[in-house]
């Protein structure tokens, strides 16, 4: 994301000619149901235990406690990463991920706003996304964020350099692959983000690399 398409998260507003407005209220950010995001959680592992595979998780030392704002950026290959990387977290962190907005229509969309999810509209800069990111990190959430944008995109956005800087929060390099039988997520030491947005993605792009590496190819 541009410096120009930066949003001004600061709530602040002016009226023509300059002269001062209110702010307009902040919606409250979203949470999630316990129980349905406990609910998802076990129906979506059920394909992977049915398939006889196991779900390993590496470096759970790294996550913060709950309580305080954390972004989860992972890699991207499946459509059941969300799942994995949620049920990867310790007691207590209940993860609400960016979702496409193309994913919330009747019944479906549902059960993803009230497991805590929101949508973004990856066609441009949805700064609305962005927003309710903040806010949600604000009120000492987890918000969750492929980077790639896509599975398998080819480069990492900016974006959750710029959430984790205006939350003040840390992100926490997620990442994902699977041999044979095993789903392992691997997470690494939390990323600060400061030094500019370009060098923390560049930073970030660097540890994903290197946790999404099958298990055999680490030295």
């Amino acid at each position: 994301m541009s410096d120009a398409a930066r949003p001004d998260l600061s709530g602040s507003s002016s009226r023509r000619g300059g002269g001062p407005q209110a702010a307009a209220p902040e919606l409250a950010p979203p949470a999630a149901d316990p129980r349905v995001y406990r609910a998802v959680l076990a129906v979506t592992y059920l394909p992977v235990m049915l398939s006889g595979a196991h779900l390993e998780v590496h470096g759970r030392e790294h996550v913060p406690p709950p309580g305080t704002p954390l972004v989860i950026a992972a890699n991207h290959r499946s459509g059941l990463d969300p799942f994995m990387v949620a049920r990867s977290l310790p007691p207590g962190r209940l993860v609400q991920f960016m979702a496409k907005k193309e994913l919330f229509v009747p019944v479906i969309g549902w059960i993803i706003s009230t497991g805590g999810s929101f949508p973004i509209d990856r066609s441009g800069n949805d700064l609305g996304a962005v927003r309710m990111a903040v806010r949600i990190l604000k009120n000492n959430g987890t918000v969750g964020i492929f980077p790639q944008g896509t599975r398998g995109g080819p480069a990492l956005q900016g974006g959750v350099a710029l959430i984790a800087a205006k939350a003040r929060a840390p992100i926490l390099p997620a990442g994902i692959c699977r041999e044979g039988k095993r789903w392992i997520v691997r997470f690494g030491p939390p990323i600060e983000a400061q030094g500019g947005i370009k060098g923390v993605t560049a930073e970030l792009g660097e540890r994903l690399r290197e946790l999404a590496k099958p298990v055999g190819e680490l030295v």
